[in-house]
């Protein structure tokens, strides 16, 4: 589970040359309407139409104003001429570090004056818009912060189980330590001057497409929803307020590629101190196939077993008498 002292949520498709308008529209949304069925509403037609040619010419219409990577109408990136903002938003776009599987660019994040277009759309007319600009930014934090989860997922279980099982047996204090060992390698080769491992940038996820599902609670947080009516004090607590499942590409050891669909709770946890409000991510694969269902049994459980076999207690008397030796 991410959890930063900001927020952010879903990718965005690059930049297109204009005229033609850019698919934007905030992730982390708290609408209630999703887009297809807000979208799929049937039109006027003609006496003369028939109701199968009406639905089908109505769906057609408005699947076509869909981008099929992520599900959502597009929106123009310049500011409405009846718009109620009363400062300019800036229009460009930052990237992110999240990948493509479709080429070899970034996914990127929406302008402050898409983010606001998109609220408008949804009927948020009264967002002030001198605070766009920030909840850009804690969109695109939350964004990073949930690829990171993914990336750790993908590293730990893509070369298979069995690479799993020898990662998750060492609970999660192991989990922390091959990612920092990773992260030293990867910033000692940019120090050095060296070139990425060619073979590790081949092996790592890339993201194929997401959709936001604010409408329809995932299972886990439906179950922890009827955990917490029977026991409030255990599991009592806010639902959360969002949902997206993120399609990735996982790269296979034998160089196949596996489609791998994540759910992402977004649950708000409050203000900080500091005024600063905090998100917790609860990030998984859904269970799709006997494989993820696998996997998250040893994400989840390899800690309890790593403490119940009586590794942790073996590796600190270890480290002890490594340290009494040394002294």
């Amino acid at each position: 589970m991410h959890k930063p002292s900001e927020s952010n949520a879903a990718p965005f498709p690059p930049r297109q040359d204009a005229p033609r308008s850019i698919p934007s529209s905030c992730p982390v949304s708290r609408d209630p309407n999703h887009p297809l069925l807000h979208s799929l509403q049937p039109q006027s037609s003609s006496p003369s139409t028939t109701e199968a040619q009406h639905t089908t010419s109505s769906t057609s219409s408005t699947l076509s104003k869909l981008n099929p990577l992520n599900y959502m109408p597009s929106l123009s990136n310049a500011r409405p001429t009846d718009s109620p903002q009363s400062v300019s938003l800036p229009l460009d776009r930052e990237t992110s570090t999240i990948p493509r599987a479709d080429n070899d660019e970034n996914w990127e994040y929406p302008s402050p004056q898409q983010m606001y277009n998109a609220m408008l759309r949804k009927g948020y007319t009264d967002t002030p818009a001198e605070h766009v600009e920030s909840m850009v930014a804690v969109h695109n934090f939350l964004n990073e912060g949930a690829w990171r989860e993914i990336e750790e997922w993908e590293r730990i279980f893509a070369p298979g189980l069995s690479h799993g099982w020898e990662i998750c047996s060492k609970g999660e204090k192991g989990i922390a330590f091959e990612r920092a060992k990773q992260e030293f390698l990867a910033a000692r080769r940019e120090a050095l001057g060296l070139p990425a491992n060619q073979e590790e940038e081949q092996r790592k996820p890339k993201l194929v497409r997401f959709q936001g599902r604010p409408k329809e609670p995932s299972p886990k947080a439906r179950m922890l929803g009827m955990m917490g009516m029977i026991m409030p004090e255990k599991f009592g607590g806010e639902p959360p307020f969002d949902r997206h499942d993120w399609y990735v590409a996982r790269k296979n050891p034998d160089g196949t590629v596996t489609e791998v669909r994540y759910v992402i709770d977004y649950y708000s946890g409050g203000v900080q101190a500091t005024g600063e409000p905090v998100f917790y991510l609860d990030i998984r694969p859904a269970l799709d196939t006997p494989t993820a269902a696998v996997e998250r049994a040893m994400r989840w459980g390899g800690d309890i077993w790593h403490r119940a076999s009586g590794a942790s207690a073996r590796e600190a008397a270890k480290r002890d008498a490594e340290n009494n030796n040394r002294g």
